[in-house]
């Protein structure tokens, strides 16, 4: 056997995508855990901020996120008293999401660790190879738009 093992799947971009997406995935679970945070609850309180006040129902469409396991990251981040569910100015039978003050606070935490963690990720590459790679990555996942 002359190739190294596996040498035909490791060639793949597909391969090679997802062990950096698992590396990357990796750090960044680390960097939020130092936060006392979980990745989906770092996603939803990036997609609170950014839609607020958004209702529950439009939240869980936006990130992806099943509304049995929204229900309980909410609940999560309620307990925290890092969002505040209040009715939905546009529709008072839904309830709307917001951060709090002390949510605010985290999220700019989690933020810088996350963006330091994705620094750590791409290190081994130059500046503009940084941006090179992440618009191919952005083409690849069809989020370029």
């Amino acid at each position: 056997m002359s190739e190294a093992p596996l040498a035909a799947i490791r060639s793949l971009p597909s391969w090679l995508l997802g062990r950096a997406a698992a590396r990357g995935r990796s750090l960044v679970a680390g960097a939020l855990a130092v936060e006392g945070v979980k990745m989906w609850s770092h996603v939803v309180l990036c997609a609170v901020r950014d839609l607020a006040p958004v209702a529950q129902a439009d939240l869980g469409r936006s990130v992806g996120l099943d509304p049995k396991d929204l229900v309980g990251v909410l609940n999560e981040l309620q307990s925290a008293g890092l969002v505040v569910r209040e009715p939905d100015p546009n529709d008072r039978r839904k309830n709307a999401v917001s951060l709090t003050t002390d949510g605010e606070r985290l999220l700019e935490r989690c933020e810088r660790a996350a963006r330091e963690a994705n620094d750590a990720l791409l290190a081994p590459l130059t500046a503009g190879e940084r941006d090179r790679f992440t618009a191919l990555l952005a083409k690849i996942s069809g989020t370029d738009r």
